[in-house]
């Protein structure tokens, strides 16, 4: 039986080194909370040595349970020419007390002599000093073996050599980094195997997304008997990005059939990956593999009508198995078995036998070449869809008149008619532009009636000219993004003027709302 897989995340340490990206330390405990749960054996916390934020992080950690995930705090080997239990850099790795210590030392002579300063055989030194002091200080050690394939490939001998040392001094495991990101699976595999052969110890994986291989290479690595894999989720991290752990985990568990995380953990992959991108303030990578809200989506009609038929024609594996789910795309490229199924997914009894089809497929497509475009507004096509079946019914609301006035210096203001049954609701609202303005004044209008749309909040707000001869009275399109806390949809809307386009997109937003 293969031996299981240890997850160690580094999206506190290394995920912290991507541009844009600022854990406060509210943000680290959540997420260390959230990965424990998820149940990755390691988390690294930090730099302990490097910032006042992380040692406050480590503090204020103490005490605390991160599901059955050990804390670590990563740091380096001690200074030349100064002893382990001297350096304050070696002190801080203590006074951080986490069960493990991760330091980082250099096995390429470029780096030895050049970076460090130093001979070879005082590097040697200072790796088995540090790791031997904090063995005997009670700390379980993680060595990561920076520019690991860099330097076995400079000088095998002296680049197992240091792996060796760290070994004899007591690390339980032996991390070979690509640090600078560029090495070929092929060389890692072999590199790997090597290292397991010479070492008699487990070794583990540490890449870097410089050539976009980050995870081929980590998967490379398992193949060639590595037992530890770090990474960050969602692959963040400096330059182009570290080893996406979300991608690895999906991997181990579909195509490699080997055990990292508990199983029912798996199926929620995706939450995590939004939850980490949501708590960084990055948008969600709708192409990122296995999770992206692309994973999934089928708009070819032709593929369309295959994976109808069967979804294996062109899914590599059921999304629900990473907690995604299938989409199908509605666009001037659809056919009918995409009508069916976006239809079927919206809970409408429509086949290809459905006498109006023919007639939805003609419209859609017409409405296209007028400028919209549905495969971003899922919550328009349903309202059409709807209308077009007979099944829309009277709307719950109608604007009767509104105004936006636009003054320089003044703050933008709309008013609104908005008619609910027999009731007419006259509001005004003000906003940071026209079309904040017009929401408010609409939402207002509204709660009197649908207390439900207090949740409902704009998200996102795209706007597009579309090209033609009119020049400065080409279309706009507007895409808006909604979301009431639980689901999130989009609506389009399309007209020469960007207010009217706007509130049409604004409109079929909260009539999407309501339908519940």
């Amino acid at each position: 039986m293969k031996p299981k897989i240890e997850v160690y995340d580094t999206t506190l340490r290394d995920g912290t080194q991507g541009e844009g990206i600022d854990f406060s330390v509210k943000d680290k405990l959540r997420i260390a909370e959230r990965l424990g749960a998820f149940g990755v054996h390691c988390i690294e916390g930090g730099y302990p040595g490097s910032n006042p934020r992380d040692m406050t992080f480590f503090r204020e950690a103490q005490g605390k349970r991160f599901g059955t995930a050990a804390l670590a705090a990563f740091g380096s080997t001690c200074k030349k020419d100064t002893l382990a239990s001297n350096d304050p850099q070696v002190r801080s790795l203590l006074e951080a007390e986490t069960p493990v210590v991760t330091v980082f030392g250099k096995s390429w002579l470029l780096h030895v002599r050049e970076v460090l300063g130093t001979t070879p055989e005082e590097n040697l030194r200072m790796i088995r000093d540090t790791v031997g002091y904090l063995r005997d200080q009670g700390r379980r050690v993680v060595y990561d073996s920076e520019h690991a394939f860099d330097g076995y490939k400079d000088d095998p001998e002296y680049a197992m050599d240091t792996w060796c040392a760290a070994r004899d001094a007591g690390a339980e495991m032996i991390v070979l980094c690509d640090t600078n990101g560029g090495m070929l699976f092929s060389d890692v595999g072999a590199t790997v195997q090597a290292a397991v052969k010479r070492l008699g110890l487990h070794v583990g994986i540490h890449t870097h997304n410089d050539t976009g291989l980050a995870v081929a290479n980590t998967i490379a690595a398992i193949q060639a008997g590595a037992v530890h894999v770090q990474g960050t989720v969602n692959g963040y991290g400096e330059r182009t990005g570290n080893c996406d752990l979300v991608s690895v985990i999906a991997h181990l568990a579909h195509k490699l059939g080997r055990v990292s995380v508990p199983e029912e953990s798996v199926v929620r992959l995706r939450e995590l990956s939004l939850f980490v991108a949501e708590t960084a303030n990055m948008t969600h990578d709708h192409c990122q593999p296995w999770v992206g809200s692309r994973a999934f989506k089928h708009k070819g009609g032709g593929h369309v009508d295959a994976v109808r038929k069967n979804p294996k024609t062109y899914e590599h594996m059921e999304p629900e198995a990473v907690g995604n789910e299938r989409d199908v795309l509605v666009s001037d490229l659809s056919g009918r078995s995409n009508i069916v199924l976006k239809a079927q997914a919206l809970g409408l009894k429509v086949t290809r036998d459905t006498p109006e089809l023919p007639a939805i497929l003609a419209r859609v497509k017409e409405l296209e070449q007028e400028g919209y475009a549905f495969e971003a507004a899922g919550a328009s096509f349903a309202l059409l869809l709807r209308s077009l079946l007979n099944h829309r019914g009277d709307p719950p609301f109608e604007v009767v008149d509104y105004h936006v006035s636009i003054r320089s210096g003044i703050v933008p203001e709309a008013t609104m008619k908005v008619k609910v049954g027999r009731n007419i609701h006259h509001t005004v609202a003000s906003g940071d532009g026209p079309v904040n303005a017009l929401d408010g004044a609409l939402r207002s209008a509204l709660i009197k009636s649908f207390p439900a749309i207090e949740r409902v909040r704009l998200t996102d707000y795209k706007v597009r000219i579309l090209g033609g001869v009119g020049g400065s009275a080409a279309k706009t399109r507007v895409l808006i993004t909604s979301t009431d806390g639980e689901r999130e949809w989009g609506t389009v809307g399309v007209h020469e003027n960007i207010v009217d386009a706007s509130l049409k997109a604004l409109v079929e937003s909260m009539e999407f709302a309501l339908l519940g």
